[in-house]
């Protein structure tokens, strides 16, 4: 034991590694989720996004409202033109 050092310091001290130990090993456990029985190291995941996107009901169409249309004037279509050609012009 270290002299300078209070018994209850140590025992935070033991405690706190243990904490940072369940961490790291918690961290792996979800980082390697999904990968048990893998050969080889680059295997792509499985493509989940599109069985969650396909439980997203369709906002418009037959099942949802109308899409909206908003009529714009001739100078109003004209700004909005210029805002489109000075933003694409950035880029």
């Amino acid at each position: 034991m270290l002299p300078s050092v209070s018994i209850l310091q140590q025992i935070g001290l033991g405690v706190l590694l243990v904490i940072v130990v369940l961490w790291a090993v918690g961290l792996i456990r979800l980082t390697r989720r999904g990968h048990h029985g893998t050969t080889t190291p680059f295997r792509r995941r499985p493509q989940r996004t599109r069985i969650r996107l396909d439980a997203v009901p369709r906002q418009t169409g037959p099942g949802g409202p109308a899409s909206e249309n908003v009529d714009l004037t001739p100078a109003e279509r004209q700004a909005f033109d210029d805002l489109v050609r000075q933003l694409s012009s950035r880029s």
